[in-house]
C-alpha cells in the first residue's frame, strides 16, 4: 500500500515501534523505492513518536488532531492527501489504554468523513491485542485488509453487527469469524 500510494504521489505515514519501521525500510528498498529521498522529500514519514500519548496513555483527541494537522499539511505541501498506518499495539502504548480504542475509532471515523484527503489502515495484530480489541476493530471498520492481497468489505461494520454468541467466548468467536475472510487453501 505504501508503495502505491507513494507513486500516486500521496504523503505516508507509517507510526510503528523502532524494529517496525527498520522492517518497512528494507521491504520498500526491496520494492525499489529510494526510502532515503522520500523521507528527505516528506512523502515518506516513518515515526515511531509517542507523543499522543499522556502519561503512557493513549489520548484519542491528541491522535485525532495530530491526523487533521498531517492532512492539512500534505494539502499545503502539494499531495493528493495523506495514507497513514499503524499498529495499534504501538499506538495505543500500555494495554491498559485499550478502553480508549471504541472513542478513537468512532473519531477516526468522523475525521475519515470530514477530511477525505485522509485514508490509511490501522493494523490490528491478533499476536499482541486482546481479542476484545479485535472485536471492536470489527465493528468499526468499513474494510478489512487481511494480508497484500485480500482486503473485504466488513459485513460486521457496526453497532449491532456482531452478537455475541451464547456457548462461545470471545476468542472462538474471533476465529470463527477470521476463518470466513481467510478461507483455507485448497
Amino acid at each position: 500500500m505504501i508503495y502505491a500510494k507513494l507513486k500516486g504521489h500521496y504523503r505516508c505515514l507509517y507510526l510503528n515501534s523502532p524494529a517496525m519501521l527498520a522492517g518497512i525500510r528494507s521491504y520498500l528498498y526491496a520494492a525499489d523505492i529510494d526510502v532515503a529521498r522520500e523521507v528527505r522529500t516528506g512523502a515518506l514519514v516513518l515515526t515511531s513518536d509517542q507523543s499522543h500519548l499522556v502519561d503512557g496513555r493513549f489520548n484519542p483527541a491528541k491522535m485525532l488532531a495530530g491526523l487533521v494537522t498531517a492532512v492539512d499539511e500534505a494539502l499545503k505541501d502539494g499531495y493528493k492527501g495523506l495514507w497513514a498506518s499503524g499498529d495499534m499495539t504501538w499506538e495505543f502504548g500500555s494495554e491498559d489504554s485499550l478502553d480508549m480504542l471504541l472513542e478513537y475509532e468512532r473519531g477516526l471515523e468522523e475525521v475519515f468523513r470530514q477530511q477525505p484527503a485522509l485514508c490509511g489502515i490501522c493494523q490490528y495484530h491478533r499476536e499482541t491485542l486482546p481479542v476484545e480489541s479485535i472485536q471492536t476493530a470489527l465493528h468499526t471498520h468499513r474494510a478489512l485488509y487481511i494480508n497484500e492481497t485480500l482486503c473485504r468489505m466488513n459485513p460486521y461494520y457496526g453497532p449491532e453487527s456482531m452478537p455475541n454468541r451464547r456457548g462461545l467466548d470471545l476468542s472462538e468467536q474471533l476465529d470463527a469469524l477470521m476463518g470466513q475472510f481467510n478461507p483455507k487453501a485448497d
